[in-house]
């Protein structure tokens, strides 16, 4: 039985970890049935947005399954290390945007697939965390590597080397979360942005995403040459055409079928 929920309608595709009763910790099953679900809907042509939550009124993610790791050797640990990376890399490089619906504890690794997410929307009741080296280890899923370009060096040294927990309103205040909303609105928000990016062309919107990720690493001279080659290549496309005819016309565009 998978522990992943997927429900598509509208063009959003709800992506839910199901296992409420130990707060949607991961563990290698799930992490490889999360990625299949991503992948899925990043191959589906009726998806035009991803929103990723958790079962529950508790937890996004709680982090990995401490029961788990606790046995594990140097080699195991590398093994759960790179399979957690993999499933954060396949988010952050998703053509489509991944929309993290934060509804409770997002902790350890939860908070580091949230950091992979490409928006975070956080109820209330949400909390945050890098708690790793209370257990004497650290990060292993990029957190050491995506806080930093998110919130910034010194908060990102602090987070990580307390292990204290970032509440909803400090996340939003720090750039951790784009928006607080009571948990009871939780679910409208995120489709309230998710329809708004689902009015706009999504090549354009996938050209950009690629822009943004790729450039984090790049000088400010390859990054603008890369966005100009970007830039120039939907020129070629249809969808190009329509949303600048669209506009010409004073009319809607249609960049979904």
């Amino acid at each position: 039985m998978s522990h992943i929920l997927t429900e598509i309608n509208n063009h959003i595709a709800w992506v839910r970890i199901n296992r409420p009763e130990a707060l949607n910790a991961m563990n290698p099953i799930i992490i490889s049935e999360l990625e299949d679900a991503i992948i899925n809907c990043i191959n589906d042509s009726s998806v035009g947005v991803i929103i990723l939550t958790g079962s529950g009124d508790k937890a996004f993610i709680a982090g990995a399954d401490i029961k788990i790791m606790q046995p594990m050797n140097p080699e195991e640990a590398l093994v759960f290390g790179k399979a957690g990376q993999k499933l954060t890399v396949t988010i952050e490089n998703s053509s489509k945007p991944v929309i993290a619906a934060v509804n409770g504890f997002a902790l350890g690794g939860g908070c580091e697939i949230s950091l992979a997410c490409h928006i975070r929307i956080a109820s209330e009741t949400a909390t945050f965390g890098q708690p790793e080296v209370l257990l004497g280890i650290l990060p292993g899923w990029g957190g050491t590597q995506r806080l930093p370009r998110l919130v910034g060096t010194g908060i990102a040294n602090e987070i990580i080397t307390t292990g204290r927990m970032i509440y909803a309103p400090e996340a939003k205040e720090i750039g951790l979360a784009n928006h607080v909303v009571p948990q009871e609105k939780l679910k409208q928000k995120c489709e309230e942005i998710a329809y708004q990016i689902l009015k706009n062309g999504p090549n354009a919107i996938a050209k950009s995403l690629e822009c943004i990720r790729e450039g984090v690493g790049l000088t400010t001279k390859d990054g603008l040459d890369l966005e100009v080659k970007n830039f120039s290549s939907l020129f070629n496309s249809d969808e190009t055409k329509e949303g600048l005819s669209a506009f010409v016309e004073k009319r809607s565009p249609n960049f979904r079928k």
